[in-house]
């Protein structure tokens, strides 16, 4: 009997290995696909942008960024093997939001991660993308939603062969509907200004050890089915910036950190040493849309202090690039200050 049993035991524990093979196989082919080769391999803007659209409000986004349950946030820019806090910015003008995520890499010194970017216009459509800074991501990569899978025609209709249609992203029916749309156009809405800068931070915030890119990656790979993007130049990505005015107000008070052009130039972010935005292949083939001519526009805190023995370089003085002066306001501090006026969420603080 156990002769007969023993090759059929073979024949399965082989199949078994090759179906484990194959996935194993395919999930790496997922993971090279989605590599930059930049420290911005370590925020995945597919989920950031998912992450956004389903919070509530802005300092919930900022924090569910940030919490180490949803394994979003992996950035380690300064190097001391922790997950950075990113801290989110508020810009307002008009109907035109820009959300500026970033990170203060030390006392001294902001790094701007990436920009939202959320417009209202007159026939009150809506238009969301989000857009990587060029020293953690390359040039032009812009994320965006895509269309519902399908949705009903006929909303009140409830028969048995319903009538659907694809709905672009970009349409009110899908990006409107959004939690976060709906609060900041709504009579509800509070500007947001986070109190936290370098060394003084939420009393939730985990300082996370910093995970192997591969297994980040991984984590993340499911956010991105929802959305078109990638670098504009190269692969078969079509997605432009939609406002263009905004992006470029936005540019005359980028951030940037010396630390982090060093780090990136030693290759000491163990991504790569590649820096060319076209080798990676894009996700989207959507047409490209003409461009907007609209002018764009809580809780206790604690405490982390630099470490006195470290790896990486000492703070320089932070770039900025200025082809106009600045509207503004520093993040240091006490925190950023919403562009159209608002509150700052204040709060005791903790030391560590």
């Amino acid at each position: 009997m156990k002769k007969f049993i023993l090759p059929y035991l073979v024949i399965v524990m082989s199949l078994l290995s090759l179906e484990a093979f194959a996935q194993t196989k395919s999930q790496a082919q997922q993971d090279t696909t989605a590599l930059l080769g930049l420290p911005g391999d370590n925020l995945d803007l597919y989920a950031v942008l998912d992450l956004f659209q389903k919070s509530k409000t802005i300092e919930d986004f900022e924090k569910s960024l940030n919490d180490e349950k949803t394994k979003v946030n992996n950035l380690d820019l300064n190097l001391d093997k922790k997950v950075d806090f990113i801290k989110v910015i508020t810009n307002k003008k008009d109907d035109s939001y820009t959300f500026i995520l970033q990170v203060d890499v030390s006392k001294t010194e902001t790094q701007d991660v990436a920009v939202i970017l959320l417009d209202r216009d007159k026939d009150k459509k809506v238009s969301l993308q989000i857009v990587g800074d060029k020293d953690l991501y390359g040039k032009d990569y812009v994320i965006e939603p895509k269309g519902n899978s399908s949705i009903t025609a006929n909303p009140g209709y409830v028969g048995p062969d319903p009538v659907t249609k694809d709905v672009p992203a970009t349409s009110t029916v899908v990006v409107q509907s959004a939690p976060i749309v709906q609060y900041v156009y709504s009579p509800a809405y509070v500007p947001y200004a986070p109190p936290y800068y370098y060394g003084y931070y939420p009393p939730w915030f985990g300082f996370a050890t910093v995970m192997a890119v591969g297994i980040y990656r991984s984590n993340n790979w499911y956010h991105h089915g929802g959305y078109y993007g990638g670098h504009y130049h190269g692969g078969n990505n079509n997605v432009i910036i939609n406002n263009r005015n905004s992006v470029n107000h936005y540019n005359n008070t980028r951030r940037t950190s010396n630390t982090v052009r060093n780090n990136q130039a030693r290759g000491s972010y163990g991504t790569g040493t590649a820096n060319r935005a076209g080798t990676r292949p894009s996700a989207s083939t959507r047409p490209a849309t003409s461009p907007s001519n609209r002018a764009g526009g809580g809780a206790s805190v604690s405490n982390r202090q630099s470490p006195s023995v470290s790896s990486r370089p000492s703070p320089s003085t932070s770039n900025r690039n200025f082809s106009s002066p600045s509207t503004r306001s520093s993040s240091m501090g006490a925190g950023g200050r919403s562009m159209g006026g608002g509150r700052a969420s204040m709060g005791g603080g903790r030391r560590r």
